[in-house]
């Protein structure tokens, strides 16, 4: 059977699916609550194709599996984080949610269809394998993430500690996967690194993670800085993917002692708009903030609200592009959905999800230049490479950038 003629069945199938799902409320109602008679139409024609082939195609098709596949079709169709569990796959995944909460030190979605790297967590397992922000996961096992829910990625990435998950991992300039076995354990929250520049004139705080704890040590810090004087601040939020999006609104308005942070909304979900507050607004020091491809979610938002604000420049690479709310719906037959039902939009009204955010002062990450692109190069001999320090182009830039404001 030929590619295209195996994502023609696809299509029909998930086209079926919602015909078969609409038919319950009746043509009539369905028409009123769509307003759009071609799509109902639509949909006969996807039950008319599907009636060829179950009749008339060279040889009987497995339904159940072309139904299963279509299901999984239609809702990543929509976005990276929108799955379909059939009734085994939610069996497992709620089986591996009671497992426990060791990890890799990943955190995932999926580009290109396949499970990519947004961030890896500081000294995890992930981080002693080598695993960079960007590679793909093009398995795990023996089955392959383009036919994996992000649900479904996640939830075996993680289990019990001290049990083991065998990756096969894309990575740049290379052909062939690498195959890593990794052993599981508890990753740790990444710790928080504070640090002076420029003769303690500048206060830099990476936090690793955007926390309700995290954002009170960033107040105390920012409280503790002199009223007076020419202090500055570098918020570093690279590779910063995990935490809550009330935590980061919370750590905007640190900055931001006016205007809109964010808001949230979905086509079913009441709009809600997140407006600083003055009198949680902690300094009004010059504000620059680090981020890069593994800047992802909560982090995004923070970026997102300074940057729009103008209220102090945004340094690095694009960020990922991540910022939903998501609900989990059980079906009758011991299947689930789970949906994306609002999406993050930055203070400018962009869906952070679609257009994630672009700093006003592009620099791109230190490259990997130094790294011989030959690898057939026999080492085994040779003494230890000594570790190759690459200067922190993007770190530099904010720092230069700093100096020149007038605190």
């Amino acid at each position: 059977m030929s590619r295209f003629f195996k994502l023609s069945i696809l299509a029909v199938s998930a086209g079926l699916i919602v015909f078969i799902f609409a038919g319950s409320f009746g043509p009539t109602r369905l028409r009123a609550q769509s307003g759009n008679d071609g799509a109902y139409r639509q949909m006969e024609v996807y039950s008319e194709v599907l009636k060829r082939i179950q009749n008339d195609y060279v040889e009987d098709p497995n339904i159940s599996l072309v139904t299963t596949g279509a299901l999984h079709g239609l809702l990543e169709s929509l976005d990276a984080d929108s799955s379909y569990l059939s009734p085994s796959e939610y069996i497992a995944y709620k089986q591996l949610q009671k497992e426990g909460h060791a990890q890799i030190g990943l955190i995932v979605s999926k580009r290109f269809g396949y499970a990519t790297v947004i961030t890896v967590l500081k000294g995890s397992p992930a981080e002693k394998a080598n695993i960079e922000d960007g590679d793909i996961i093009e398995a795990i096992g023996d089955k392959t993430t383009r036919e994996m829910s992000v649900a479904t990625i996640r939830g075996l990435l993680s289990g019990a500690p001290g049990t083991n998950v065998t990756l096969s991992v894309i990575r740049p300039r290379k052909l062939d996967p690498d195959k890593l076995i990794i052993s599981r354990t508890v990753v740790g929250v990444p710790a928080f690194a504070e640090q002076q520049y420029d003769s303690n004139t500048i206060l830099y705080l990476k936090p690793g993670s955007i926390t309700p704890d995290r954002v009170k040590e960033i107040e105390a810090k920012l409280k503790a800085m002199p009223s007076t004087g020419g202090h500055k601040v570098l918020l570093d939020l690279r590779d910063t993917a995990d935490g809550d999006y009330a935590a980061a609104d919370k750590l905007a308005n640190l900055f931001i002692k006016q205007g809109v942070l964010a808001t949230l909304q979905g086509q079913k979900y009441p709009k809600q708009t997140f407006n600083a507050d003055a009198s949680k607004a902690i300094t009004s020091a010059p504000l620059a903030v680090l981020v890069n491809h593994g800047t992802a979610g909560p982090a995004e938002l923070v970026a997102a609200a300074v940057l729009d604000s103008k209220r102090g420049d945004v340094i690095g690479d694009r960020t990922f592009g991540e910022g939903s709310v998501q609900k989990l719906f059980e079906l009758p037959d011991g299947a689930a959905l789970i949906l994306s039902i609002a999406k993050y939009y930055g203070p400018d009204g962009k869906a952070i999800e679609d257009d994630a955010v672009t700093p006003n002062v592009q620099v791109a990450s230190s490259d990997d230049s130094a790294i011989p692109d030959d690898e057939s190069v026999d080492t085994s001999n040779a003494a230890p490479a000594k570790p190759v320090v690459k200067p922190d182009d993007q770190l530099n830039k904010a720092l230069d950038l700093l100096k020149q404001k007038q605190a």
